[in-house]
């Protein structure tokens, strides 16, 4: 038996290198999940790497309540119920000193990265309420727990989960549903490829040897590490745990 045997998984950011990596490993452990992402094509190559009668997938903007309502709609009417939901979809902003920063950029940031937190929940919570409880996972960032220079929306949308997902453990614990933060490092995917060029303009290789030298494990995560804990707060191991922040980034903010 999977540790995931029998449980339906909503995850946002499908199509991206954390989401494609839990959707293989929550299959894996006898998952059923339904993916979400902005680009249909990414989400159908994703898609086709996994068994058809485990996998469904929509793309939606996920700041939006409509196309909200519609994917989690979605979830429930091809598998009939959602277990667990990864909050997982999320954008880096640019690389600006705040004052210089773009206001629709800024905008757009805490849309996705923190209006999405909002919608997931509301939408979901009655279906896990039907359901007898589950598990949101929603993923920050090192970010949500100290600052760094230069990426105000990014720093400020991933502090702000933190305090989404308290008020969300706090309303679904009399419901059994359990709403827990995961707060990676830097790892190594299109997103840091991003900051690092933005951080060190055409001298990328060099931004992510610095980065490297500051994690105390001399390394970026890779996206299984980050799915590997994913999978513990979605399975039934970790059912007493709510309101939690989870710190997986090889010892950067000791």
């Amino acid at each position: 038996m999977g540790r995931l045997s029998n449980k339906v998984v909503l995850i946002t950011g499908g199509a991206g290198g954390i989401g494609a990596d839990t959707a293989e490993l929550f299959v894996k452990e006898g998952a059923k999940v339904f993916l979400v992402d902005l680009d249909e094509k990414a989400l159908s190559d994703v898609a086709n790497k996994l068994p058809k009668d485990s996998v469904g997938y929509q793309a939606a903007d996920v700041s939006k309540a409509a196309d909200t309502k519609s994917f989690v709609k979605a979830t429930v009417d091809k598998f009939g119920k959602i277990d667990a939901f990864f909050i997982n979809a999320g954008i880096e902003g640019v690389v600006k000193p705040l004052t210089e920063y773009p206001e629709d950029m800024f905008d757009k940031v805490m849309a996705v990265n923190v209006k999405s937190v909002w919608l997931g929940m509301r939408e979901v919570f009655p279906y896990m309420q039907e359901n007898g409880g589950g598990s949101i996972m929603i993923t920050s960032s090192v970010a949500g727990l100290q600052g760094t220079p230069n990426v105000i929306a990014y720093v400020t949308s991933k502090h702000a989960t933190v305090g989404a997902m308290k008020v969300g453990a706090l309303e679904g614990a009399p419901h059994q549903i359990r709403v827990n933060t995961i707060h990676p490092s830097p790892v190594d995917n299109r997103m840091m490829r991003s900051l690092e060029e933005g951080f060190a303009p055409g001298a990328a290789e060099a931004a992510k040897k610095n980065f490297e030298e500051m994690i105390p494990l001399k390394r970026y995560a890779e996206n299984r590490d980050i799915s590997n804990l994913a999978l513990f707060l979605a399975s039934d191991e970790s059912k007493f745990i709510t309101g939690a922040q989870y710190v997986i980034d090889g010892g950067i903010t000791t």
